[in-house]
């Protein structure tokens, strides 16, 4: 509906509560005569009389009545509508998407996210775990988490964690089985744990960088492939084999003596993880919130 329309139908309906154009006018911050001439532009244009006007009392028409009775409380309802939507700058509320990895929910949100909920209670928060390149705005998701030299030029984007270093593991009881690597060539000889990555087209290759700064970055081979870091963390714990994970994400199994890392002279470090979304307009309070706490502060 055309917005002189809109104006047009709150006039009329105010003046049709109120029973005088003095009483809509001063409600509506307008003049007296200014409010007639729009009245009767609605009468005008609709080609029925919605109202009768005396010197003294305004009362509705049969056809004004009805109109009063129709569509008073839909305005009424829109306008309701409108104020709690607006309420919403205020008081952040409503549910976010986030597309993600296993490694980016355990090392970046889990540790910020309770809290976060417990400061807005009205957020409702969906982080969907995925390894693939995503389209955000085809799968309509809020934003998703990449590393640094993934994000693609035209997205938004916001640091949410450091560095990554990531890191070849094992379990004391495969060492006792088979000797540690001492350079990534020798891997051919391990029982590797590979991760599949959608968006690659096959596993995801372990990279390292030499002493003197060369990157280097094989296929492994080994009886198991996962879909997920936590997964292939787990089956090192377990002694299937060598995982290729970030380094934080194996650390407290390393310090309690679950998993050794190897290799630790060519572990290579990337960019840390990013949020991307599409634009800088027209977030929602709810997003801008939760950009903010997961924002990363070194």
């Amino acid at each position: 509906m055309p917005r002189d329309h809109i104006n047009e139908m709150t006039a009329f309906l105010t003046v049709a509560r109120e029973r005088s154009f003095t009483r809509a006018a001063a409600e509506l911050g307008v003049t007296p005569s200014a409010l007639s001439h729009t009245v009767r532009g609605l009468e005008e244009r609709l080609g029925l009389r919605l109202l009768s006007r005396t010197t003294r009392n305004v009362a509705t028409t049969d056809a004004g009545e009805r109109l009063l009775r129709r569509v008073g409380p839909l305005l009424e309802q829109v306008s309701a509508e409108l104020d709690l939507i607006t309420s919403l700058r205020e008081k952040p509320a409503g549910s976010l998407r986030i597309t993600c990895t296993d490694a980016a929910i355990e090392l970046v949100f889990r540790p910020k996210l309770a809290e976060f909920l417990r400061k807005y209670p009205d957020i409702h928060v969906e982080l969907s775990m995925d390894y693939a390149f995503v389209d955000i705005v085809t799968e309509r998701f809020d934003a998703g988490v990449r590393i640094g030299e993934s994000v693609e030029k035209d997205m938004c984007a916001t640091r949410i964690g450091p560095d990554w270093r990531f890191c070849v593991i094992g379990s004391p009881d495969y060492f006792d089985r088979c000797p540690a690597p001492v350079m990534p060539r020798e891997l051919g000889n391990h029982n590797c744990i590979n991760m599949r990555m959608t968006t690659a087209g096959g596993n995801l290759r372990w990279e390292f960088r030499e002493p003197k700064g060369r990157e280097v970055a094989l296929r492994v081979s080994g009886q198991t492939t996962f879909s997920n870091s936590m997964l292939v963390l787990g089956a090192a714990i377990d002694g299937i084999g060598l995982g290729y994970v970030p380094y934080d994400l194996a650390k407290p199994y390393i310090e309690a003596g679950k998993l050794m890392e190897v290799l630790s002279d060519w572990s290579l470090e990337c960019e840390g993880p990013y949020l991307y979304y599409p634009s800088r307009r027209l977030h929602s309070p709810a997003f801008a919130a939760f950009v903010e706490a997961m924002r990363y502060r070194s």
